[in-house]
């Protein structure tokens, strides 16, 4: 089983230039990436998968977000078979970021989850614990019930194509903040996920990820992959990553 390496652009860069100019850097020679060891993924702002496709049909693309609904009058949404037909692998679930700003709910993370599985998609899905949750000591209560009912109806062992489920955990408190959990702390994280779940699946980590920490989460705590946000987009800071998860 390959470590897994997700780049989540966010909304980010502004520009096609931009973006075009971080992607091809990292399909390129000088990279040193050749999918032998990592399985990369780079999930960009829905409007440059096409252009990437173009660019490098190689590297593996994922999406951010999808509607659960397959087609109709839902203006602004994107489906999952819609990402499908652009070749498009992966998508990310259950973002933090998509559960604070625009409402989602653990019932609402299931019918996306079952509606990308059904169009043939791998899932990222997203679980962690806020700031204040955590100092509630709360963090296993809420993975729990983000698990529990986010995959609902779901047998891990059962979905395809196989390894279709990956669970990230985000503590949210460590997202973007540069204060990312320790080593100990996430690996405790993962032996309590690997409990509530019914089979094997890759479980990667997620928050303040760069290339000075990426390599303990997965050597020392024991994650298949890992999550990373801003830092994917420095080309040369992600490639670090990907090779320290060699």
């Amino acid at each position: 089983m390959k470590n897994l390496i997700v780049a989540n652009w966010k909304l980010n860069p502004t520009t096609k230039q931009e973006a075009e100019n971080i992607f091809s850097a990292l399909g390129g020679p000088a990279s040193g990436w050749n999918g032998e060891n990592v399985e990369m993924v780079i999930c960009p702002p829905f409007l440059y998968i096409p252009v990437f496709k173009n660019l490098n049909p190689e590297i593996t693309l994922g999406a951010q977000n999808i509607y659960f609904e397959e087609k109709g009058a839902f203006t602004g949404e994107i489906s999952a078979l819609m990402l499908k037909d652009l070749g498009v692998e992966y998508v990310i679930i259950g973002h933090s970021e998509r559960r604070k700003y625009f409402g989602e709910t653990d019932e609402i993370i299931n019918k996306k989850i079952k509606s990308a599985l059904q169009a043939g998609l791998k899932v990222i899905f997203c679980i962690g614990e806020t700031a204040e949750e955590r100092e509630a000591g709360k963090k296993n209560e809420v993975l729990e019930r983000q698990i529990k009912i986010g995959l609902e109806g779901i047998n891990l062992a059962e979905a395809r194509p196989p390894l279709a489920i990956n669970i990230a955990y985000e503590p949210v408190w460590a997202i973007g903040t540069g204060n990312n959990c320790d080593t100990a702390e996430a690996k405790e994280a993962l032996e309590f996920i690997k409990k509530n779940i019914s089979t094997e699946t890759r479980i990667l980590y997620g928050g303040s990820v760069k290339s000075e920490n990426s390599a303990s989460y997965i050597k020392e705590a024991g994650y298949n992959g890992l999550l990373v946000g801003g830092a994917s987009l420095n080309a040369e800071e992600f490639v670090k990553i990907i090779k320290s998860a060699e």
